[in-house]
């Protein structure tokens, strides 16, 4: 029987316009949506509606004054917000709350028994936004936002979060470094080869939080054997050891052989390998409770499949 999975996608997320030759286009979630259709699985899915977040949530880990630097920045119809990476539209600080609203709504199908499980199919991405800065193509962290909301309103002790976006998530780190309730765990590709320059082994959290951030740079050109051999020796007995209420996975598929924005040689097969090692972990340890959101990937064709096997993966997951 398969699962009940969550799928959040609303064509709002299309108007945010971080410009005509930026790699975070709209066409990326229409390519998701389209392949979504195309395969029946459409009518598989629990479909989930999102809403813009209310400020409080985004507040919870983002600076006020920095929300309305962004808002003001939006209504005044500038171009860039911040970072030359960060390209806006007149419509960008509505949809980013969206997606946060987005993971919002997955988290609430996922607790209340709506959903098994759910993928957040949402833009902009969000890990690399900071507490007051946006990075990356990222305003507003939208898996953090989330695990945040999943403790507040529900009351989970441990979140875990594993990020194999192939740039590292530093926002996500340093949102929550000095946090021992929530793990993150990051493959990336290594970070002096590239962006954002982040994520060394040395990097544990600090504080109260030492030992609860968890770093794996990869060589680049590492592909299937390092990626997979990593999860099995290096995430799953460190994910095992934390007992985790949740798992969330920040999902960029940019780390495929063909994404013209790094440089590594994961295949279609090696991404759907790890999405069942992980639906077989949280699946044994978390209550088959797993939210993934949609973070990198900027080869069209590689996300429409990866996003369709990872759906179909996530309903395989039973109801324990």
């Amino acid at each position: 029987m398969k699962a009940n999975t969550g799928y959040v996608y609303d064509e709002r997320y299309l108007k945010h316009e971080p410009g005509g030759y930026h790699p975070e286009r709209p066409d990326r979630l229409r390519a998701i949506q389209q392949r979504v259709i195309s395969s029946g699985l459409i009518d598989e899915l629990v479909l989930i509606q999102p809403y813009e977040a209310p400020l409080d949530r985004i507040t919870r880990l983002h600076d006020p004054d920095y929300l309305e630097r962004f808002r003001l920045a939006c209504e005044k119809k500038m171009r860039i917000f911040q970072s030359p990476d960060n390209g806006i539209c007149a419509d960008s600080y509505a949809i980013a709350l969206l997606a946060v609203g987005g993971v919002l709504a997955a988290c609430d199908a996922v607790m209340t028994g709506k959903a098994h499980n759910a993928f957040c199919a949402v833009r902009p991405p969000g890990h690399h936004a900071e507490h007051a800065q946006a990075m990356g193509f990222c305003f507003f962290n939208n898996i953090a936002i989330g695990a945040r909301y999943l403790q507040d309103k529900y009351g989970l002790k441990r979140i875990a979060i594993l990020d194999w976006d192939v740039h590292h998530g530093n926002g996500t780190q340093h949102l929550f470094e000095t946090d021992p309730t929530v793990f993150y765990i990051s493959l990336h590709q290594d970070p002096f080869t590239c962006y954002p320059g982040t994520g060394r082994q040395s990097e544990q959290g600090k504080g109260a939080g030492l030992g609860f951030t968890l770093n794996f740079p990869l060589p680049r050109g590492s592909g299937d054997k390092t990626y997979l051999k990593t999860i099995q020796e290096g995430v799953i007995p460190a994910l095992v050891a934390f007992h985790p209420d949740f798992l969330m996975i920040s999902s960029g598929f940019d780390a495929h052989a063909d994404d013209p924005l790094a440089h590594m040689e994961l295949s279609r097969d090696g991404y759907a390998h790890m999405g069942r090692l992980m639906a077989a972990f949280a699946q044994e340890h978390c209550n088959s409770r797993i939210i993934t959101v949609l973070e990198g990937g900027y080869n069209l064709e590689v996300l429409q499949e990866c996003v369709e096997d990872h759906l179909r993966i996530l309903q395989g997951i039973s109801d324990s």
